[in-house]
């Protein structure tokens, strides 16, 4: 990026990302969402254009982009159907930390099948007793010779019961932080088993359980990392998962903006365009002025962990809190103007309304990300 625009490279990226969310997203979106139908097929052809890979290196098999480029591609995917777009986000993030972080073993077990999305990921940190306290975590994975036995049980999994590969949060050693490993467990070893699919307000395309572990002999070649390297890992991870949803909530509240500004003009009411009132324009005005202000400061935020800067995760949080909330607002009043049409679904606002509302609470909350924040600021 240069200082104030895209690049060539960057906006043919992100055209491609738009074109693939035009043809194969949003004509489909609303019928998923109704019929909670995850659209398996959809997301492998996403993986034709390298988006099961974003981040993933070359030489494991991805397209080695960089933390803006990613962005650019979930908000572009975002704009037909948010649900599928952060499912994406969610499995990217798994391959990075198997490619990033995972011995050469490893990663030649699982990233070529992930890079196609033949193999779905999912990351596994929050547990039923803790959430936003996640150095709390209570799966332990005890070693035995070869192998880790792992018992426990994590909540809220994108992917659970579907997805073959689970990149868990486990504890090896003391209590805290320091005391968490990460392990690839896979969906069929023996001891796995899936929660009933959970019943969301949104993000229906996509499958949402808890997965148990009981007494699952893992491969002690499978770890991530060292032991006790696991938190740190996964904090890494949620950097970029906070941009990728972050940018979900630009694409999804940028769709239901231009929705708003094509039926304003449309609707007539006591005479005139409903875009007439003054009402309705500075309305509208502070939708996309506070619509871009959260974008730039996302992009911003992007760069910045690309180029590992050492404030790159008080930027992620930062931005994620402005996208997040700024993104649900902007579709609140988008629904407004629609008036009692915005309310049904025949129109795609009501959708994305209930879609977007999650995002201010996964990848960390918005209040944690005003810890984070914080308290970065006061370790200065």
């Amino acid at each position: 990026m240069t200082q104030f625009d895209l690049t060539d490279e960057q906006r043919q990226i992100q055209e491609m990302a738009q074109q693939f969310t035009a043809d194969a997203l949003t004509p489909h979106a609303a019928e998923w969402d109704e019929k909670h139908i995850f659209p398996r097929d959809t997301i492998r052809q996403a993986a034709e254009l390298g988006f099961g890979a974003i981040y993933v290196s070359e030489e494991s098999g991805g397209i080695g982009l960089g933390r803006l480029e990613s962005a650019l591609i979930m908000e572009a995917m975002a704009y037909g159907d948010p649900s599928t777009s952060a499912f994406i986000s969610i499995h990217n993030m798994s391959a990075w930390m198997i490619d990033r972080f995972g011995s050469a073993t490893v990663k030649e077990k699982y990233l070529p099948s992930m890079v196609t999305m033949e193999q779905l990921g999912s990351y596994c940190l929050t547990e039923p007793g803790s959430g936003s306290d996640a150095a709390a975590l209570k799966t332990r994975a005890a070693k035995d010779g070869d192998y880790y036995v792992v018992s426990g049980s994590k909540a809220f999994i994108s992917g659970g019961g579907e997805n073959e590969i689970y990149v868990t949060m486990v504890r090896t050693g003391a209590e805290g932080p320091k005391g968490i490993s990460a392990l690839v467990i896979e969906k069929d070893m023996p001891g796995v088993s899936f929660g009933a699919q959970e019943k969301k307000l949104g993000w229906h395309s996509q499958p949402t359980c808890q997965v148990n572990f009981d007494d699952v002999r893992v491969p002690a070649e499978n770890l991530v990392g060292a032991e006790g390297e696991g938190f740190r890992i996964a904090m890494m991870g949620l950097d970029g998962g906070r941009l990728n949803i972050g940018a979900c909530s630009l694409g999804g509240a940028q769709r239901c903006l231009d929705e708003a500004v094509r039926y304003t003009k449309e609707r007539k009411a006591f005479g005139q365009q409903v875009a007439d009132f003054q009402a309705t324009q500075f309305t509208l005005a502070d939708m996309e002025t506070e619509l871009q202000a959260a974008r730039y400061l996302l992009y911003v935020a992007a760069a910045k962990v690309t180029e590992n800067a050492p404030d790159k995760t008080r930027f992620a949080a930062m931005a994620k809190r402005l996208a997040t909330d700024t993104g649900s607002s902007v579709v609140d009043r988008a629904l407004q103007l629609h008036g009692g049409y915005g309310y049904l679904q025949d129109y795609p606002i009501e959708r994305f309304w209930r879609d977007l509302r999650v995002h201010s609470i996964l990848e960390g909350t918005n209040q944690i990300m005003r810890h984070v924040v914080a308290r970065d600021m006061l370790r200065q």
